[in-house]
Parts: C-alpha cells; sequence; structure tokens
C-alpha cells in the first residue's frame, strides 16, 4: 500500500502551529509506531486518517473521532462550521437581520467541546447561535429549530454508533435534515474552507477552563463554564432555556390517541446510557403510565456505554440488560408487559413484548404496521383523520403497510432511505398548507414520527404511542404480538431480513462499489430461484418491468432522487433491495420474505440469503 500522499498530509498536520495538543501526541505516537517498522497496522491507519476528508452522508458527517481529516476532531468541526456558516449566510443574505441558527448534542465524548466550537465558529461568522447547554434528544433540536424560526441547525451526535464515533448533522429552516441540493452547496463551501488559515472563530477567547458543576459522565471539563462565559460576553450567543424542553414534551403529549391507556401498562425502559432518560420518564409519566422501571445500569448518560457496546436498539445485544430486568420482574410475580429502549440521541426506538411467556422483540417493520394500525384505528374511531390523509414511508420499509393505507384510503408516499426524506415530504405539504394531511411516517430501522411539529424521527413520540397501542391491546385481553397477528392474517406474512457486510476504509469503499456493480449485472438475476420480475436502480433511476411476455420493458423512475440502491422485485411477491449505508462503512441487505403463513414467509428469507451470498 503505497501512502506517499497519506504520510505528506500527516506531515502537514505536524507542521501546523495551531494543532490541537492531545492532537498532536495522537499523530507523534501514530507516526512512532510506523517508523518502528510494519506490524501494528499503523501504514493502514495513516492511510485511513488521511485519505480523504470526510464525506457527506444521509445524516452530514459522521465518522471515528481522533486526529487526521477523515476523523471527527476540532479542527474538522471547525472546518465543518466555517463552510455550513458560509452557507447559511449565503441563504440568508438579503433577509437584513443576522442568520440564525441552533446548535444540540448528545452525551458522547466531546459532543459538548465540537457543539461549543461551532458555536464560536457561527458567532465569529455573524450568526445568531442558539446554544443549548445541556444534552438533547435529536428530535428536540428539530423543534427548536422550527420555534426559534432558524435558518439552520447542527445536532452533534453519532447516533446508535459505538463509542468511538461522533458525528454533524446539519438542519434546514424547517427543522429537516439538509437534502442532497442543499448538503452539497453545504459541501462545497466546506471544500472551499483552508482549515488551517480560512477559519473564523472566537473560541480563542474562552480557552481558558473553569468549574462548571459538571453533573453528567463524559462532559468534557470546563466546557460549560465557556458556554457561560461565551453567552454573556456574546451578543449573538444565546442558551436555549429550558422552557424548550418543557414546551416540546408538552407537544409530545399532545399526541396522544388515546387518554388514559397507559393506566394498566407496565413497562421496563433504558436509555442506553444515552440522553432520551429524561423526556422518555417525564412523558411517560405525564401520561399516567402504571408502572416504569428503569436499567439502573442503563440509566444516565455515558459515552462508554459500558453495557452496550453498540448502543443501538434494533440490535438484540442492546436490550439484554432491559429484558435481563423484565424477566427478574416476572419471576417476582410483577411482569412488565413491554420494553422499549431509546439510542444515544433519542430519536430510534426498540421494543419488546410480552407474549405467551416470552419477550418476543419487535422489529422496526413491526412496530412501524402496529404504530401506522393504531394511528389508523383511532383517527378513524374519533373521527379525526383528516381528508386524503397521508403516509409516508420508504422503499426498504415494509410493503405490508402501503396495503394498509390503501384498504383505509390513506395514500401512501415512498421515499429514499432517510427519515429526511420523510420531513421532505412533511415540508412539501406544510408548504401547500396541507399539514393536517400528514398522519405518520416511518422508516425499519426503528424511525417514527406522528405529528408536524419536528421533521425527523422522534423516540418520544415512538415511546408513548406504542406503549398506549400496548395498552388498548391489554384492555382487550391481547398483546401487541396478538395484533400483529391478525394483520398479518388479514394481509399475508410479510417478514423481513437484513445482511450488514462491514468493509471499513479505503479499501471497504472499493469491495462495497465492486459488489453493486456485481448486483447491477444482468447476469446476477439467474442466480435466483424465484423470478425476477422487476429490477429498479435508483442510482440510474431506471425500473425494467420483465413480466411482460418475456419482453423487457425500461421506464424511468422519477419521484425520487438517484441513489446507490437496486431493488429486485420476485414473482413470488419477495423483494431484495441492497445499498452502501450513508452512515457507516458496510452494505445493508433488506429481504422482504411473503407468504400464507409465518414459515413460508421465513423460508423466503433463508433461501434469498442463500442466493445472495452466492452472487456476492
Amino acid at each position: 500500500m503505497d501512502i506517499t500522499k497519506e504520510l505528506a498530509q500527516l506531515e502537514s498536520w505536524l507542521a501546523q502551529d495551531a494543532l490541537d495538543p492531545p492532537a498532536r501526541a495522537e499523530l507523534e505516537a501514530l507516526k512512532a509506531r510506523y517508523a518502528a517498522g510494519p506490524g501494528g497496522g499503523a501504514a493502514d491507519e495513516i492511510g485511513d486518517r488521511f485519505f480523504r476528508f470526510m464525506e457527506f452522508g444521509t445524516a452530514g458527517m459522521r465518522g471515528v473521532m481522533g486526529a487526521g481529516p477523515n476523523r471527527i476532531n476540532i479542527h474538522t468541526i471547525r472546518k465543518i462550521s466555517q463552510g455550513y456558516a458560509d452557507y447559511l449566510n449565503e441563504i440568508s443574505a438579503g433577509k437584513g437581520s443576522p442568520a440564525r441558527a441552533a446548535i444540540a448534542y448528545d452525551n458522547r465524548r466531546h459532543s459538548d467541546l465540537f457543539a461549543f466550537e461551532a458555536a464560536c465558529v457561527f458567532v465569529a461568522n455573524g450568526i445568531e447561535t442558539h446554544l443549548f447547554g445541556r444534552l438533547s434528544a435529536t428530535p428536540l433540536l428539530s423543534f427548536a429549530a422550527r420555534e426559534l424560526a432558524c435558518d439552520g441547525g447542527v445536532v452533534v451526535t453519532a447516533s446508535h454508533n459505538n463509542k468511538a464515533y461522533n458525528g454533524y448533522k446539519i438542519y434546514d429552516s424547517h427543522g429537516c435534515q439538509c437534502m442532497p441540493d442543499a448538503a452539497a452547496r453545504a459541501a462545497a463551501h466546506i471544500d472551499e474552507v483552508d482549515m488551517w488559515n480560512g477559519v473564523s472563530t472566537v473560541s480563542a477567547r474562552y480557552a481558558a477552563a473553569d468549574g462548571d458543576g459538571t453533573a453528567y459522565a463524559g462532559a468534557t471539563p470546563g466546557v460549560l463554564g465557556r458556554m457561560r462565559r461565551a453567552a454573556a460576553a456574546e451578543p449573538l450567543l444565546f442558551i436555549i432555556p429550558e422552557d424548550m424542553e418543557r414546551a416540546y414534551i408538552g407537544r409530545v403529549c399532545a399526541e396522544s390517541l388515546t387518554p388514559g391507556a397507559l393506566r394498566d401498562v407496565k413497562a421496563v425502559y433504558t436509555p442506553l446510557n444515552g440522553a432520551g432518560g429524561i423526556p422518555v420518564q417525564a412523558i411517560l409519566k405525564s401520561a399516567g403510565i402504571g408502572k416504569l422501571s428503569v436499567v439502573k445500569e442503563q440509566e444516565f448518560p455515558d459515552p462508554e456505554f459500558p453495557t452496550a457496546p453498540e448502543p443501538n436498539p434494533e440490535k438484540a445485544e442492546a436490550l439484554s440488560l432491559g429484558l435481563a430486568l423484565c424477566e427478574k420482574l416476572k419471576a417476582e410475580g410483577d411482569a412488565p408487559d413491554i420494553l422499549i429502549g431509546t439510542d444515544p440521541d433519542a430519536d430510534r426506538l426498540g421494543a419488546a413484548v410480552l407474549h405467551e411467556g416470552a419477550y418476543v422483540r419487535l422489529s422496526g417493520n413491526q412496530a412501524g404496521l402496529l404504530l401506522l394500525d393504531y394511528i389508523i384505528a383511532c383517527r378513524e374511531r374519533d373521527t379525526r383523520m383528516p381528508g386524503r390523509p397521508v403516509f409516508i414511508t420508504t422503499i426498504v420499509s415494509t410493503p405490508i403497510t402501503g396495503e394498509m393505507a390503501k384498504k383505509h384510503g390513506v395514500e401512501t408516499r415512498k421515499v429514499l432511505t432517510g427519515f429526511k426524506n420523510i420531513g421532505d415530504q412533511m415540508n412539501k405539504l406544510e408548504a401547500d398548507g396541507e399539514a393536517n394531511r400528514y398522519i405518520f411516517g416511518f422508516e425499519e430501522s426503528c424511525g417514527y414520527c406522528s405529528g408536524v411539529y419536528c421533521r425527523d424521527k422522534d423516540a418520544q413520540d415512538a415511546a408513548l404511542l406504542l406503549l398506549e397501542a400496548a395498552g388498548v391491546q391489554k384492555q382487550k385481553g391481547k398483546t401487541l404480538l396478538d395484533r400483529s397477528g391478525e394483520i398479518y392474517r388479514e394481509y399475508g406474512y410479510y417478514l423481513d431480513g437484513l445482511d450488514e457486510l462491514v468493509r471499513p476504509g479505503e479499501k471497504g469503499m472499493r469491495e462495497i462499489a465492486a459488489i453493486m456493480a456485481k448486483l447491477r449485472e444482468g447476469k446476477t438475476r439467474d442466480a435466483f430461484g424465484a423470478v425476477v420480475r422487476g429490477f429498479t436502480d435508483y442510482q440510474a433511476r431506471t425500473h425494467t418491468d420483465f413480466k411482460l411476455g418475456g419482453v423487457s420493458r425500461t421506464a424511468p423512475v422519477m419521484d425520487v432522487p438517484a441513489s446507490d440502491v437496486v431493488e429486485f422485485g420476485l414473482a413470488d411477491g419477495c423483494r431484495i433491495l441492497a445499498r452502501p449505508s450513508g452512515t457507516e462503512p458496510k452494505l445493508k441487505i433488506y429481504y422482504t420474505g411473503v407468504g400464507p403463513t409465518e414459515e413460508a414467509a421465513k423460508k423466503a428469507i433463508a433461501r434469498m440469503k442463500q442466493e445472495i451470498a452466492r452472487v456476492i
């Protein structure tokens, strides 16, 4: 591996007088490891740290923390913030007042520091900046950006990734993550910024650390004190008052569809050592939950995530302590009805339900179809269904929800992966004066939102409604799994499967690109046991239909932007989609197995996984 260019970049960083001392020490140690000779992976690490500057994915920038341009550190944060500040000033030019932005952060290592560094850059560039002075759930930023009439916003978070990661999500004036055109414009500005000589910041004025009464694990010493001093001295910097959290919690509570439904519900909750603990508990207690037990080991913010190394509620391992607490309470004769868990920035919700004596984990798709079912039933029950109602989901999420919506006269809009695409559809409805038509949006990766008060997925809202749905079923002597079984028996069993091929680094990016190219080859279709009736290439924006007398018909896909996704539609109703992750170094392959029985659907998924394994 030739890393000549990357070694030159490393030396360039070390030559900078402004290099952060911890970053300098980290790079000097890496250089020494490389000089000691082969072995230890120093060459690969230098190559990965310096082969590029981080790219925008489906949710801004995200990466491992550390020194180098392909890492999250104060220098890359400043560069990103300068470019985004230039973008905000560009789109706000001529409005007669400064651009305005909101900034929030979760409990990951240095999230507070990175948020403060972003605020210092914004202020230096004449942007009125509203900064949360405490941990915040991601949907709260979306809500606050709308309430404060901001031109944009930032959340410093790596969402559900492991402790090595952090990230920088950018939002628009609607509180929606920036769409591709806006993100591309922001990225162009970021590319133009000289990291060492092109950043304006007031950070140096507040470099001295002081006591700040930090009360949560992972806080960067002195940063909260710096925030307060800066807000007192800088006329453009404001600390967002706690009234904003209270307003947000009240707005989520207003999404309740069956007041009192939680009265008999017993639940276990885990925040997975993230930012959801306070808002989720406040909302459920306000809704009158019968009993709420919290997993003590995961109750308080901790950036090390010691009991859940991968704090993703999509994963069974992340909920293991919650399940253990459920079993303990059950053995004591006080069995919880449901377990819920939120990821570190509290925008995703995972769940498991007590059914026939065992706790069964819900997939993101199962929770989504149950929430849609509950929302439709309640709105029809209370004659609260709007005219021409709209449900929004993603192309990789379960197709059964479209069938359910159709039966009840609800329009389904399918968008590309990423909740920002759901938020964008909400924006379009709002622009047409039809925001009330929106009743629900979800994506299979445990992201849900029932209201238009924000434009991002919201685990607080999902927790409230899923527990209400569980309460309604409990009043009937049933569980959520009983209800999903009824839905499957009516529409057919639509089960889902997922393969994730992790391929880190520059080499991994090439491997993923090669696999996607192979899936696009015509001969790949011959590997499937069921006839391929349709093939959609979302990058080329074309769909080919193979079912018309054996003659192919190719037509453009006009209703979605170009994206590196392929979809195979099979003659037995099953389907396969593949796409590179926008936030992690992995290829994600989604399977939908369809059959008259659960067993038939499971067998279909197993068959498709074997066929894809042979292809790649």
